[in-house]
């Protein structure tokens, strides 16, 4: 086959895989926003908040579930795929125990801080287990090394539909927030039946999937520092809720978690753009440097030109956005929703930098960036929202990114320093984009 003719065939695949994922995307936009404005109207400010500030806490675990280890094993599946069975089996008996490791931790930790509080000690006890049945996770990791992500997207939109209609049924029938919670442990245990099915119809079959010590022990020496790094982002990304929740109350939370959940309606748009060009960007690495910068640098102008199409209308008419959805219960996070528009660049350009970390297995340096940046953000918080209130987590976020995406670079030497520079050249001349 030609250069071209191969040049042709990964343009369609990539397009291929990217409206699948797209498609994923939108149909989770639309249902996920429906059901939220469907319990923020139904709960209230406060009742939200109690959800919210569940959920985020054992977000904060979340990592554990993972490990971190995601783009690892995808990677490692693309390098030897005839290792396949090893590569699963082993990633999920660690997932195993780490799911066990995150329930129990978060368990605990919120019956510490929230010890009288039953609702939100409910609420995260089943949220954190629903998290045991994805498990079989692992073989959406074969599949996107395959870069056959429609299977995936089938399997976990049928679950995710199947969740959301039961939860619209319970909320506007006023059932109980625990049952409402409940809806999750359905979405993951048919989203993973659904795996298993076409798993074995592409004649793999889990007979061959074995616990390898060897490759357990070279997982973890990768992943580790991103099991770290990992949950210090997470931290600097939803402390502030939590945070939030024991300085001005549940109520403040609701507001927040309003305005919050708004823009990650948009956040899938950068991760959608990141996995469907991660297998281009390792090939690219593959092929030359001067290749891979070309790569990186046309994903960092992709990544700016989504910020200004998607930041300036919400910025422009958030308050009507958020009364319209929301209703007037929720008018102060219409003024948090214009400031979040702005934590978009960070978004987008902290799930872009994610392909260069890992193609240069920088997981060390994650760690170190991923730490200053979440201690600065608990450090601003702390001093801000007493003086700012709500609106003072949101600045001491967005500094806090500021820090750990861009400036911290200049503190660091060769590619990372020159992969900061690629980023702001990229930015001054994201018009020059091309599709690939």
């Amino acid at each position: 086959m030609s250069q071209a003719a191969v040049q042709i065939n990964v343009k369609r695949t990539l397009l291929a895989n990217a409206t699948w994922l797209f498609g994923d995307k939108i149909i989770r936009m639309i249902l996920g926003l429906s059901v939220s404005v469907i319990m923020a109207r139904i709960l209230g400010p406060e009742e939200l908040g109690k959800w919210n500030y569940a959920e985020s806490f054992f977000g904060m675990f979340l990592v554990l579930t993972t490990l971190g280890f995601d783009a690892i094993v995808v990677r490692e599946l693309v390098k030897d795929n005839s290792k396949a069975g090893e590569i699963l089996g082993t990633a999920i008996g660690l997932k195993f125990v780490g799911t066990l490791l995150a329930v129990t931790a978060s368990y605990i930790g919120i019956s510490l801080l929230r010890p009288d509080d039953s609702t939100i000690k409910a609420i995260n006890l089943i949220l954190a287990t629903a998290s045991i049945f994805q498990l079989f996770d692992v073989i959406d990791y074969w599949f996107r090394s395959q870069m056959q992500p429609q299977y995936t997207v089938i399997a976990k939109n049928i679950a995710f539909i199947i969740s959301c209609v039961i939860k619209i049924i319970l909320l506007l029938n006023y059932a109980s927030i625990e049952f409402v919670a409940v809806s999750a442990h359905i979405e993951f245990i048919v989203g993973s039946l659904l795996l298993l099915y076409f798993y074995k119809r592409k004649k793999q079959h889990l007979l061959g999937w074995r616990l390898s010590p060897s490759r357990a022990k070279s997982l973890m020496t990768h992943s580790w520092p991103l099991v770290l790094s990992s949950s210090a982002i997470f931290v600097q990304a939803r402390i502030d809720q939590i945070m939030i929740g024991e300085m001005l109350g549940d109520a403040a939370v609701g507001q927040y978690s309003v305005a919050l959940r708004l823009i990650e309606v948009l956040g899938f748009i950068p991760v959608v753009i990141s996995t469907a060009y991660a297998p281009l960007v390792t090939k690219s690495k593959l092929a030359s440097e001067v290749e891979y910068k070309r790569t990186l640098s046309n994903v960092y102008r992709m990544m700016f030109i989504l910020f200004l199409i998607t930041a300036i209308p919400i910025y422009f008419l958030s308050d009507q956005i958020v009364i319209v959805l929301y209703g007037m219960d929720y008018s102060q996070a219409g003024s948090l929703l214009s400031l979040f528009a702005i934590r978009l660049f960070f978004t987008n350009f902290g799930v872009a930098k994610s392909l260069f970390i890992t193609n240069e297995s920088l997981f060390k340096y994650t760690l170190i960036t991923s730490v200053v940046g979440a201690g600065t953000n608990i450090i601003l918080n702390y001093l801000l929202i007493p003086v700012m209130g709500v609106t003072g987590s949101l600045v001491a976020t967005i500094l806090s990114f500021t820090i750990s995406i861009f400036i911290s670079d200049l503190f660091f030497k060769g590619k990372i320093r020159g992969n900061l520079l690629l980023m702001l050249r990229s930015i001054m001349t994201f018009w020059k984009f091309k599709t690939m």
